[in-house]
């Protein structure tokens, strides 16, 4: 019985986990709901494959959001504010294509992956774009943290 116990006890222990979810530390948790209608002009663009859109509504994240048309009704969706600094006056990225740009120090992402695509070989800790959930429904696309 006491073996037994101990296994259980070893995979018990094994099973938890130190780790937390480690976000990025510049960006606060922003709770928020927003509908893009698709038949909208403004939200229209996104009827494509690789089209993007800013979300600039103030209740959208910190800066707003980007989203992209990834193909076959998939939809990605990421914070606007640059994810290596605290959000200032220079934080909002700008979209450029699939790319969103920060003018603080020119750091570029791609909107299909998150990823920061000038990452400094500097040995730092680089953050890539915060992401959102994003849904398709009708012909609106949910985004929501």
């Amino acid at each position: 019985m006491k073996r037994i116990l101990g296994i259980l006890l070893f995979f018990l222990l094994l099973a938890c986990d130190n780790n937390s979810t480690n976000r990025n530390p510049y960006l606060q948790e922003v709770s928020f709901r927003f509908d893009l209608n698709l038949n909208l002009p403004l939200y229209s663009p996104l009827t494509n494959t690789g089209s993007a859109v800013y979300v600039s509504n103030a209740t959208v994240g910190t800066r707003g959001a980007f989203v992209i048309n990834t193909g076959f009704n998939s939809f990605m969706a990421w914070e606007a504010s640059c994810p290596n600094h605290a959000p200032n006056n220079c934080s909002t990225m700008t979209l450029k294509g699939q790319l969103v740009t920060c003018s603080c120090e020119g750091y570029e992402y791609n909107l299909f992956t998150g990823q920061l695509m000038n990452r400094p070989e500097d040995g730092k800790r680089y953050h890539d774009l915060l992401f959102y959930r994003s849904t398709f429904s009708g012909n609106t696309v949910i985004i929501s943290n």
